[in-house]
Order: C-alpha cells, then structure tokens, then sequence
C-alpha cells in the first residue's frame, strides 16, 4: 500500500472517530425529525406501511408533511438492530458522512486530472499529479474535521446521504467521460438523489442540464448501447418521484416554506403603497393606489428582494465563518460553518482555481455547483442562513479551501513554506480544539431545548405509572407531543394505523375537544382565565396530566412545595442543565 493510500485510511479512521464518539449521548436526544425517522422505519419493520398506513411509500406522510423515502428506508436496519434510539437513527447519517469523505477523494482526483488531460497536459506531468493527488487527500482532511459536515454526520438529517449520492454520482460522470460503460452508474446516483431531500428536485435537474450542455460532445459521441442504458436507469427511476412529487403530496413541503407562498406577502405589500401614499399626504377613505405604488410594491418585488437577500446571506462571511445557522441543531453558537483561518485559503482558492491551467469547463462546473447550489434554499422564507439547504454548496467550498491552501504551498520556497505550513496547523489545530471543547462541554446545554431534551425520560415515566390510571394526557403546550410520545413509548405500529390520533377528537373536562389514541390524549388544560393551580378540579384521581415546565411558571426541583395544591407532583423531568422541562401530576 502506498502512502497516499494509507494517510487517506488515517483520515477516515479521524473522520470516523469523529462522528460516531458518543453518537449516543452528543447530541443530547433525539429531536422530533429524527423520532419521525425512527418511527417511520419502525413501523416499516413491522408492518411494511409507515405509520400513516402507506405501504412501502415513495414519501412517507408523517404528522405536518410528506417526507423523502431513501434516509427513512436507510434507517430500517439499524433501528431493527438498536431500536428507535440515537445510535439506531443517527448511525445511517454517520456512516454516509464517512463515505462521503472517501467520496471527495475520489471526485477531486478525478475531477481535477481529467481536467489537466483535457488541456493536453497528459498523465505523465508527474508534478501536477503529485499535487493532485496531494489536493484530494488535502479536501479530505478539511472535510472530515469540517464543523457543518459533522453537525450534520452526528445527527438523522438526509443532508450527508445527499451528499454522498451526489459526490459519487459526479465521480462517476467525470469516470465515464473516458469510459461511456459507467455512465448508467452515474445517472442512478444522481437520480436518486431527489429521493433523499427535497433540495434535490430542483438542484438535480439543473445539474443534469447543465452537465449536458457542456460535456454534449463527448457525451452524444458515447456508444449508443451505453447511452440507452443510462437513459433507461434515468427513466426508472426519475419517473415514479417525478409523479410522486407532482400527485402524491411530495410537493407539500414547498408550499409550505416558498418565498412564494408567503402568507404575509399582500400585507406587506399593502403596507409598503400605504407608507408611499402616507409620504405623499394623499391618504383618504377610499383612496386608490398610483400606477407607480403598484410599480415599486408588488409580489414581484418582494420575492425578488428576498431571494436576492437569502442569496447574498448564504454567502456572508457572518453564515459561512462567523454565526453560522441560528438554529443550534444546525450549528453551534459562536461558529460558524467553516473555521474562521480557513476564510484566508478560500479567497486564495478563489484566485488560484480560476487562474490555473484547469479547463473552463471545469471552472465553469465549480462556479455553477455553488450558485445553483444556492437556489433551493434562496427561494424560501428563512433560506439565507439555512444550513440544511444549503449543505449543496458545502463540496465545492470545500474544494476552494483545499485548493488554496495546496497551491500556496505549491508557490512558496521551502523557509516561506515551513513558516506558513507551521502558522496555519497551530490555527487551525486551536480552532478545531476550541470547536470540540465546545462541542463536547458547552453544547449540550446550549441546545437541550433545541434537541427536545426530557421527553424520552417523561413518556418512560409515564409507560412506568400507566398501569395505574385509566386516562394519561400530554400537554401539547410546548411541541406537538404525538410523535415523541409514539416513538419513545414505541406505540405498535399496527394500532397507530388502525387508530390514528389525529382528528380522532373527543371532549375532555377542563381541555375542551382533543386528540386521542386509547387511554393517551394529547391537549393542553384551556379554561379561560385558569392556571395549572386550577387543574385539580378538573382532573379525576385515576388520570396522569404531563405538564410543560412552563405551564406552571415555578421551578418544582428545588421548590416541591409550590406543587399546585391538590397535585401530586409524581416526576418532575429536568433538562440536562438542571432546569425543569416536564412534570408529572396525578391529583391526590
């Protein structure tokens, strides 16, 4: 074995290292997207259907929308083998973000020789190869200790299988540019991807047009069979997420989160002419808008300012090496997605890529991987700064950096070489050090709320008294609690089908019209003008009520005594902090 071979197995071992570590206890719990990953898979264990009834589904129809099949198909091994718990859910993710490491190996080598030969360089410049080879080994390492690639390897986002499908899907193109016979294997991958994550159906499809269009030549000039081949792998299985997208609700989503659909658009809109006409001292009942008002403040406009704003945002130095995504299952406080040292060789990046001897297809390729890479988040309401959709840009970032910090070594003497080598691993090694102390240490607490920390210990509580009480209610004051409470108490599947507690509605005393599945029902107490220290009653002894912390605006760990009066505080359920999260009650 080489020794490029054997330092591309240490960096996978590192990556590896990095994102299985205490899968199970970093991040703190699972939160709701990843119970609904575990409950999906666990009802397509035991009964082939998820856990709307749907059979073997191409979008699984989970509580609030329609969800991409492949990650939740992914997940039925590992939750057969570890239940829905962390390491069952989040152990897909890790994996493919390992794959995903050797994937970018295997592109950059791939992309970046090919388009040396393509220039008429030839295999045998043994100096470039070297520096190649050295590239990709170089973009490994930058993404295995990447902090946004291992947020999202931690934990069961889609975002790290897309990636690998992508990054293998294009290692394969540029491999069958010189040998037609892998390019089915290439459209299978690609095509695939937009049953990953929704991103995808559009990023996809653009990616597709685009590769064609440059490489038409060579790609018309491939043996038919082979083409036919690739066309057909295309057709199989494009089409059934095409109508399903189209037919079967998978375009939900969308409709949810679009600039497009903005619900506060017409408001804004109407405020926007009213100031104008307020400007103007025109104001009066009945007044009608100047044709300019309409010009200047229309649907039109306002999507166009937002898009453009989300665009600009997802390339600021504040998201990409300052604050990073706000939500903290996204990011971490005071880092950004990439470590602030490395801004210097991606500006670097940017300059020597695009003065290299590199073709301009090549070029063109990287410039259109990132700006395209933006467009289905840019499009929706909070896409400036959303990680998630944005994780599409993350490769060729990574390549930049890389390809930044190899050239300028490449560049400088042997004293100015040891000196910047030297300066750059101390910054580097203190900002990845300082990233893990804070991963480790601090985020745990940082996030408990965000990671929906106490519910697994508050329905295994509950699942403990249940024998006892003919009624349990869980308090729908914080998040909507079906999810956790199927999940966690591992409802059987068949019965949440049969059974299904939404829209199965009953009246209950003191909690008005609520959801319900057997003796569990889902509702917060609503008595006008009335508090939890109201609640007793309205609760008969025989029922468990789990309230939010919030609900009782007292912290009952170091307080028991404030337990509303005619309340039996059975469990209070803390935060990893310390800090309440549930309580328990059952009246006396």
């Amino acid at each position: 074995m080489d020794k490029n071979k054997k330092i591309l197995i240490v960096i996978l071992l590192f990556a590896a290292f990095l994102r299985f570590w205490k899968i199970n206890e970093v991040p703190v719990s699972l939160f709701g997207d990843e119970l609904d990953v575990g409950y999906h898979a666990y009802s397509i264990l035991k009964t082939g259907r998820d856990y709307s009834g749907n059979f073997l589904p191409l979008h699984f129809h989970s509580l609030a929308e329609w969800r991409t099949p492949l990650y939740l198909y992914s997940a039925v091994p590992t939750v057969a083998l570890f239940g829905i718990s962390p390491l069952g859910v989040r152990l897909p993710a890790a994996i493919f973000g390992i794959l995903c490491v050797w994937g970018i190996y295997l592109l950059i080598n791939e992309l970046v020789n090919y388009g040396l030969d393509e220039n008429g360089f030839g295999k045998s410049v043994s100096k470039l190869l070297l520096r190649n080879e050295m590239l990709a080994l170089v973009a490994a390492f930058v993404l295995a200790i990447s902090p946004w690639h291992i947020q999202y390897s931690r934990a069961a986002f889609e975002a790290t299988e897309l990636l690998v499908f992508l990054i293998f899907g294009l290692y394969f193109f540029f491999k069958s540019l010189r040998d037609s016979r892998l390019l089915w294997v290439s459209a299978a991958l690609l095509i695939l991807t937009p049953y990953i994550y929704s991103t995808a159906k559009l990023f996809t499809p653009l990616l597709l047009i685009f590769l064609f269009a440059v490489w038409k030549q060579i790609i018309l000039g491939m043996a038919k069979s082979d083409l036919i081949k690739a066309l057909i792998t295309g057709l199989v299985i494009g089409i059934p997420i095409i109508f399903s997208t189209v037919f079967g609700g998978g375009a939900q989503r969308a409709g949810y989160i679009s600039v497009f659909t903005d619900p506060t658009v017409p408001s804004e809109v109407g405020t926007s002419r009213l100031h104008d006409a307020l400007f103007r001292k025109e104001v009066e009942l009945g007044y009608k808008f100047r044709p300019e008002d309409r010009f200047f403040h229309n649907k039109v406009v306002f999507w166009v300012e937002n898009i453009t704003r989300n665009y600009l945002q997802s390339i600021s130095a504040d998201f990409l090496f300052i604050g990073g995504d706000p939500n903290l299952r996204h990011s971490i406080n005071g880092i950004g997605q990439f470590y602030k040292i490395e801004f210097i060789p991606l500006v670097l990046g940017l300059i020597f890529f695009f003065t290299s001897k590199l073709t301009k297809k090549i070029k063109s390729f990287i410039v259109f991987w990132i700006l395209a890479g933006i467009i289905p988040s840019a499009i929706t309401r909070d896409g400036g700064n959303h990680a998630t959709r944005l994780i599409l840009m993350l490769p060729p970032l990574i390549f930049l950096i890389s390809y930044g910090l190899v050239d300028l070594v490449m560049r400088l003497r042997i004293k100015g070489r040891a000196v910047f080598l030297t300066s750059y691993i101390l910054l580097l090694t203190s900002s990845f050090v300082f990233y893990q102390h804070t991963y480790w240490v601090h985020y745990t607490w940082d996030s408990e709320r965000w990671w929906h920390s106490g519910f697994k210990e508050a329905i295994q509580s509950i699942k403990a008294l249940e024998k006892d009480y003919d009624k349990v209610i869980l308090s729908m004051a914080g998040e909507p609690t079906w999810i956790f409470f199927a999940a966690w108490y591992q409802y059987p599947p068949r019965q949440w089908q049969l059974n299904f507690p939404i829209g199965n509605d009953v009246d209950v005393y003191g909690f008005g019209k609520i959801s319900h599945i057997d003796k569990f029902y889902f509702g917060t107490f609503n008595i006008d003008g009335k508090s939890l220290y109201d609640l007793p009653a309205y609760l008969d002894t025989k029922t468990l009520y789990l309230a939010v912390a919030k609900e009782i605006g007292a912290n009952l760990i170091n307080e028991p005594k404030r337990t509303p009066p005619g309340l039996i505080l059975m469990k209070a359920i803390p935060y990893p902090s310390g800090e309440p999260a549930y309580y328990l009650f059952a009246k006396q």
